[in-house]
């Protein structure tokens, strides 16, 4: 998957707006502009998504693809992993990953900020 492809697919969900909070960081968010909250860093040749509701869950990433999917600096004790785009994870589970971790994130916002048809 390229990576035009997958930030076109994560900013396509509903909500969905595109941050660049660090220089050269390009991550979609959800909720409200100016605020919201992140749900994948888009990278170059990576993405980073809430991979599980907590660690144990984000760790079945790492032991089915070792070498394409490691815990994130900083918030992979909350369950974030880094997958690897072009290598043996599958595009369709790297689209999974970045659903799963939308559904994730907004089920957190508070009501009032979920954006409609989220769940649909």
């Amino acid at each position: 998957m390229a990576p035009k492809e997958l930030s076109d697919y994560a900013l396509a969900k509903p909500g969905a707006w595109p941050d660049q909070p660090w220089e050269g960081d390009l991550v979609a968010k959800v909720g409200p502009e100016g605020g919201g909250r992140i749900f994948a860093f888009l990278g170059e040749r990576t993405v980073g998504v809430k991979a599980g509701a907590n660690r144990d869950e984000a760790d079945e990433w790492l032991a089915r693809y070792p070498e394409d999917a490691s815990v994130m600096a900083y918030i992979g004790r909350s369950g974030w992993n880094t997958l690897t785009l072009g290598g043996a994870i599958p595009d369709v589970e790297i689209r999974e990953a970045v659903d799963e971790s939308y559904a994730l994130v907004v089920a957190r916002l508070p009501k009032r900020h979920r954006p409609p048809g989220w769940d649909a």
